[in-house]
């Protein structure tokens, strides 16, 4: 549907038209083969690990609970978004409307805070475990992991995704309707506003300072005091023991936070919309599959466990 004309520049606009990959036409098809592949396997392999985690005695260890916790906000963040991508990747009709609009970016908001507060939340168990390891099953008990758990995702949904949607909802759209984005990203919509940019940028970030840099602080903090811990380690063998049980969510956290600097901080990705969608994709389709790969790889528990249920699956199979 077209952006409105002069003649209907005061009309309301009810609904938005997600330009998505719309240069990209004739790549459709492969797109959609592509990125459906690629959900289809985010979903499986952290499904996969939330069912090691809950069903293996070895994995049920405050780190693996955290991790089956961020498994599961990986699904629901990728189910927001590419499901509703790959649909409109096959039709003309792009149309969402407004309370859909808004639901996508609660959601969204929501599940993006939630994952800054879980990653927090992470970084602090492996300060424990490297900096107070004889103390870590007393400080890190089972209680305390459900409610830091619980902690995260109340925060995410009751903050950052509410503001996001009261944002959205407190916003005048009186002219066009075509958003240049494949989902509902607050940034792409606001250019189609006619309200005043200054209190919603000014809004926008204040929700940042508060969802992002805060667990963003917290989680530096922690490896700042692994770090000057590690390197107190005399022997090197020492010293790569203790890093290695906290790379793994390490390149987690530079993969996340790095993708969302690139879209929300850099001016540049905001000035082209093609780099801003091509940003946008790597934290909403390619991070939740890499997740759990990364994970699954660098961890010498997860890959036991994972040969023992490959041995036993053949086995169930050929009996």
């Amino acid at each position: 549907m077209p952006a409105a004309g002069p003649e209907n520049a005061t009309m309301v606009v009810t609904e938005f038209f997600l330009l998505g990959f719309g240069d990209l036409k004739e790549l459709n098809a492969l797109l959609f083969l592509v990125f459906g592949i690629v959900y289809l396997l985010t979903v499986s392999a952290n499904l996969l690990l939330v069912v090691l985690v809950c069903t293996q005695q070895g994995l049920q260890t405050p780190m693996y609970f955290f991790l089956a916790n961020l498994s599961c906000l990986e699904v629901c963040y990728t189910s927001n978004i590419v499901p509703r991508m790959l649909v409109d990747l096959l039709r003309e009709h792009r149309m969402i409307s407004m309370l859909g609009c808004i639901t996508q970016l609660y959601f969204f908001g929501a599940l993006g805070s939630t994952e800054c507060y879980l990653l927090a939340v992470m970084s602090y168990d492996r300060y424990l475990a490297i900096c107070r390891p004889l103390h870590y099953s007393t400080l890190l008990h089972g209680t305390l992991c459900v409610e830091l758990a619980i902690g995260s995702w109340l925060c995410g949904f009751s903050v950052a995704g509410a503001f996001q949607a009261a944002m959205l909802s407190s916003l005048n759209f009186c002219g066009g309707n075509e958003v240049d984005h494949f989902f509902c990203d607050l940034k792409p919509l606001q250019k189609l506003s006619c309200s005043d940019p200054h209190l919603v940028n000014l809004v926008c970030m204040s929700l940042t300072s508060l969802v992002t840099l805060v667990p963003f602080g917290l989680t530096l903090v922690s490896y700042w005091k692994i770090l000057a811990v590690v390197l107190c380690i005399p022997s090197i063998i020492g010293r790569q023991k203790a890093f290695s049980t906290c790379s793994s969510h390490l390149v987690v956290v530079t993969l996340f936070y790095g993708t969302l600097i690139l879209v929300y901080a850099v001016p540049l990705a905001g000035q082209f919309p093609v780099l801003n969608k091509t940003f946008s994709l790597f934290y909403t389709v390619i991070t939740p599959m890499c997740n759990p790969l990364i994970y699954s790889l660098k961890n010498r528990d997860v890959k036991e466990v994972l040969k023992k249920f490959s041995i036993w699956f053949c086995n169930f199979s050929f009996t």
